[in-house]
């Protein structure tokens, strides 16, 4: 039974050219669902079934995320932004996905939450404090600097991943580990227990 949904983008031309990969066998992988610029959405694997989208990483301590998981793909490049009707559509999908599987808004994750080492997606661009403000992920609420380490793995990140932490919560920061890091991680665990 899925207790994660994990988002990602194509890093394709368009939609059509992600279709025909995520559907052809001897490319090895697969999603259950794809959503295109437009906001029109593709069912490709039954929720029930696995998919093979996450490849090899781990979250919470367990590797073989995509036994557990339901993949989303974006049709995006990985550089442009993602539009308005394309984020309407993941919405929409994200509140009946929670709701059928009983997934906590903790459990939506960014490709690159599960494997930092070689993953990047969704990416910089994506709005991850849009999807928070709808319950359909979590943002670090204020919180005084702590164990950067402790409270990503608390978390759910597989190390101290500062690059995939940043991708997803402060994509415009550069630079050493500082305290704003600290305190959004020491913020991020107490939401996601609450979440």
């Amino acid at each position: 039974m899925p207790d994660l949904i994990v988002i990602h983008y194509t890093a394709m031309a368009t939609f059509e050219a992600a279709r025909d990969r995520l559907c052809d066998p001897a490319a090895e992988v697969s999603c259950h669902w794809l959503i295109a610029e437009d906001g029109r959405v593709l069912q490709l694997v039954d929720e029930a079934l696995r998919a093979w989208h996450a490849g090899a990483g781990e979250w919470a301590g367990r590797d073989d995320v995509n036994s557990r998981s339901i993949g989303i793909e974006l049709a995006n490049d990985g550089a442009s932004p993602f539009p308005e009707p394309q984020m309407r559509a993941l919405e929409g999908l994200l509140h009946g996905i929670m709701a059928r599987w009983s997934i906590r808004p903790a459990g939506v994750i960014a490709h690159s939450d599960m494997a930092p080492d070689r993953k990047s997606d969704p990416g910089p661009r994506f709005d991850w404090r849009r999807l928070a403000r709808q319950g359909l992920a979590v943002w670090p609420g204020p919180a005084l600097p702590g164990d950067f380490d402790a409270h990503l793995r608390a978390f759910g990140y597989p190390c101290a991943a500062l690059e995939a932490f940043r991708l997803r919560f402060r994509p415009w920061a550069r630079g050493p580990l500082d305290d704003t890091d600290r305190a959004l991680a020491a913020g991020l665990d107490a939401a996601a227990r609450t979440a």
